[in-house]
């Protein structure tokens, strides 16, 4: 995935779901391979409450590595997360 700078102050405030369907957040900043030109990872604020947040308990500024992307368009679509069982256990 290539961006370029114009396309990159449109990424930042995107909202952020999961291939699943599950609400994360917003981007909030990108992080670029200068070296490669391609875009390295996303950062996301895990929105309160959701799915996200849930995962990583309720930190700010989660790092998405590029691998995990699947798309960024209106919207960006990030691999679903799978909760460690100790913390499906505890919300559940």
């Amino acid at each position: 995935m290539v961006v370029n700078e114009q396309e990159m102050s449109t990424v930042i405030g995107k909202d952020i779901f999961t291939d699943k369907g599950s609400y994360c957040g917003k981007i909030v900043d990108v992080e670029f391979d200068l070296n490669k030109f391609r875009l390295r990872a996303i950062v996301v604020d895990a929105a309160k409450g959701s799915y996200l947040a849930n995962i990583v308990g309720g930190k700010r500024g989660v790092i998405i590595p590029y691998q995990m992307i699947r798309a960024i368009d209106d919207i960006a679509i990030i691999k679903h997360i799978s909760a460690p069982e100790a913390m499906e256990e505890a919300a559940g």
